[in-house]
């Protein structure tokens, strides 16, 4: 038994059979999701659940497997069109009523709103009841446009909606439509384990010995429930996000010297930091080939979210366009993350066509890193570890001999560089 991969194709082909493992240069999907002794899951259907079991602790059904075919999309079979967008975790799925009879009645439909109740419940004995929901996609591969199907990944049901559909050859019916979110693997490296289904298979297993073998997420979720979720959902940008280890400097390192030495420099005046938090900005834009000009340092007393101002130009002459950037810098211990309530605090002050840039002696959290990518957040983030190295080619190019002589050089600049101006005035300049 193998297990399977998140986007992995499989070919679907009759006559079923656990042989032979690879048909051509595709997984045969029986060998992949046997469990032996029992019989094969299909997907002859929408939604076809895998036999309910008798087990010590209960009945239960194993697993639901879901899978759409875009190709029919509009047909008399599959009037609808299904919305798998998992790489931002969420499937908007059309249920199995194809005719006028009540929507309810659709034995798909009826078992998946039936789940609802499990995977929304506030309480986890009742979430433990939860049937895990696993996503097929058919698709054409080669030019062959049947018996091959995509992997999806497992999803937690989060809303139902009755709606009414049209379809030439039916005329109106209702049917219902499901929201999943889909959860990452990103913790079993993109892979979902059949194994955890076949151990659901079993009837001397009972569900909480089985959920030993469940992905990581959906433990979790099992656990906490919809708060959980949002952290847990699949994002292919998640692959973009930055641990705290990236962030920092490796202990001992010389980058990790360097962000002792900014920290203690400006323990006891914290907003001192702001003048080296806009040069590490003008280094890192310019040394990317952009142009910056510095702007000034805001006042303390009246900085509204505000510590630095700069500006970016972009083209020459009747082509220049000017880019305001208002910054922020935090100097903050490097065990404590940065929380999206500041970096929020510092985008609410941009305006449209300006971009905001935050610097800080720490790290980003993860979820500060995800509200920056989902919300599209114009900012120049720099983390410690970028912080460090800046500082040190800064240094080095300025002709000091150690980095707290550079700090010292800032401190003489720094009155000079505080005015008391509205942004947008660099625009102007």
């Amino acid at each position: 038994m193998a297990n399977l991969r998140m986007g992995g194709v499989f070919r679907y082909a009759r006559p079923y059979s656990v042989t032979p493992q690879f048909d051509g240069d595709l997984p045969n999907f029986f060998a992949f999701t046997e469990t032996k002794g029992l019989t094969k899951p299909l997907l002859d259907r929408g939604i076809s659940p895998i036999a309910a079991i008798d087990a010590v602790d209960g009945r239960r059904t194993p697993a639901i497997l879901i899978s759409s075919s875009p190709h029919k999309i509009g047909s008399e079979g599959t009037p609808w069109q299904d919305v798998f967008d998992v790489d931002n975790g969420s499937i908007r799925y059309f249920g199995d009523n194809k005719s006028s009879v009540a929507a309810s009645l659709a034995p798909g439909n009826k078992l998946l709103r039936d789940q609802f109740q499990f995977h929304t419940s506030p309480d986890p004995a009742e979430r433990a009841k939860a049937i895990p929901v696993l996503f097929f996609e058919r698709g054409e591969i080669d030019g062959r446009k049947y018996g091959n199907v995509r992997f999806q990944g497992l999803g937690i049901i989060q809303r139902v909606e009755l709606v009414t559909q049209y379809q030439r050859d039916i005329g109106y019916f209702t049917n219902y439509v499901f929201e999943f979110a889909i959860l990452s693997l990103s913790s079993e490296n993109e892979e979902f384990d059949w194994d955890w289904v076949s151990a659901r298979r079993d009837p001397t297993i009972s569900s909480k010995q089985a959920q030993t073998l469940a992905p990581k997420a959906w433990r979790d979720w099992q656990r906490q429930g919809q708060l959980i979720l949002e952290k847990h959902r699949r994002r292919v940008s998640m692959f973009d996000l930055k641990s705290k280890a990236e962030q920092l400097p490796e202990t001992g390192s010389r980058a990790d010297k360097a962000l002792t030495t900014i920290y203690k420099y400006y323990d006891g005046k914290k907003h001192r930091f702001e003048l080296l938090a806009s040069r590490v900005v003008q280094g890192l834009i310019t040394m990317s080939g952009g142009h910056y000009q510095e702007g000034w340092i805001t006042r303390g007393s009246s900085d509204g979210g505000v510590d630095f101002v700069g500006r970016v130009d972009l083209g020459t002459g009747f082509s220049k366009v000017k880019i305001l950037v208002l910054g922020q810098a935090k100097c903050e211990k490097p065990s404590s993350g940065t929380s999206g309530r500041d970096l929020a605090r510092t985008v609410a002050r941009l305006k449209r066509g300006w971009v905001g840039a935050y610097v800080t002696t720490s790290f980003f959290t993860e979820m500060s890193q995800i509200e920056i990518f989902e919300d599209q957040y114009p900012l120049i983030t720099v983390n410690g570890l970028a912080l460090a190295e800046e500082a040190l080619r800064l240094q080095t190019e300025s002709g000091f001999a150690t980095l707290e002589e550079f700090l010292v050089s800032l401190e003489a600049e720094y009155s000079s560089m505080i005015m008391n101006r509205r942004p947008e005035e660099i625009l102007r300049d």
